[in-house]
């Protein structure tokens, strides 16, 4: 299964990076990357969608919320595909809003706000191979998981160079985690996550997370994988202002 679409969202209300994100979408703020030689402030939405399109993704679908004018602007000449999630519902909620672009085939989703400096094209040289898989989670490792939603994995094999782990459960921010294995909001599901996303939004009279997702196709069967996102490459995210603070030092030094 070749994919060739993603699915971004960008339609959070970035609370923690208030009060720059009442006026600044997060896919806007700018992070460093070195072209011919000379240092760049590009926003952290040029990183992802490059990062994509070098892994072979050609089709875009920004999910953007009622404040979305400004992103749409600024990719205006991109010719993207847009929705619109007019109410906060949360990451699983803005997923859904992509259905229709995504059709019956896999995509690759992706949140505004971090990235990953290498991996795309493997994750998805790994989805391919990967017989009846429902979802790829690209994961790493934090001292703290916390905050995050959390994984617990079981060696499966090495894959283009990287550690495929099968995930055995998911949960969002548990106070106990049972690993140090987080997912870093980057995926490539099948069209099959849609209902599972339906089916939890009639359960749940609140915020469906893309944790609870994955661990609802689990409990129903599906097959989900990990790849392990290793010194290699490095999770940047500009969510937070400390977080912000890393990926601005990062980028500057190595990008």
């Amino acid at each position: 299964m070749v994919v060739k679409k993603a699915i971004i969202t960008s339609a959070g209300q970035a609370t923690r990076m208030r009060p720059i994100s009442n006026i600044v979408p997060k896919a806007l703020l700018p992070v460093f990357k070195t072209i011919d030689g000379k240092k760049y402030s590009v926003p952290v939405i040029d990183l992802i969608t490059e990062s994509l399109r070098n892994a072979g993704a050609s089709q875009f679908c920004f999910v953007v919320g009622a404040k979305g004018r400004m992103l749409m602007d600024y990719l205006s000449e991109t010719n993207a595909t847009y929705a619109i999630q007019k109410e906060p519902k949360g990451f699983a909620d803005a997923v859904l809003k992509g259905e229709e672009f995504a059709g019956s085939d896999p995509f690759f989703l992706h949140s505004d706000d971090d990235f990953i400096t290498g991996g795309y094209k493997e994750a998805i040289d790994i989805f391919d191979e990967l017989e009846e898989i429902d979802c790829l989670c690209l994961l790493t490792k934090v001292e703290d998981p916390k905050p995050y939603g959390v994984v617990e994995v079981e060696p499966y094999k090495e894959m283009f160079s990287h550690q495929v782990f099968k995930i055995k459960s998911a949960e969002e921010k548990p106070l106990n985690p049972k690993s140090n294995f987080i997912l870093s909001a980057e995926y490539i599901f099948t069209p099959k996550i849609f209902d599972t996303i339906r089916e939890l939004t009639n359960e749940i009279n609140k915020e469906v997370y893309v944790s609870t997702c994955v661990q609802k196709v689990i409990e129903k069967g599906g097959k989900v994988y990990g790849m392990y996102i290793d010194e290699k490459e490095t999770w940047l995210t500009v969510g937070t202002p400390n977080t912000y603070f890393e990926a601005l030092d990062y980028s500057y030094k190595n990008l």
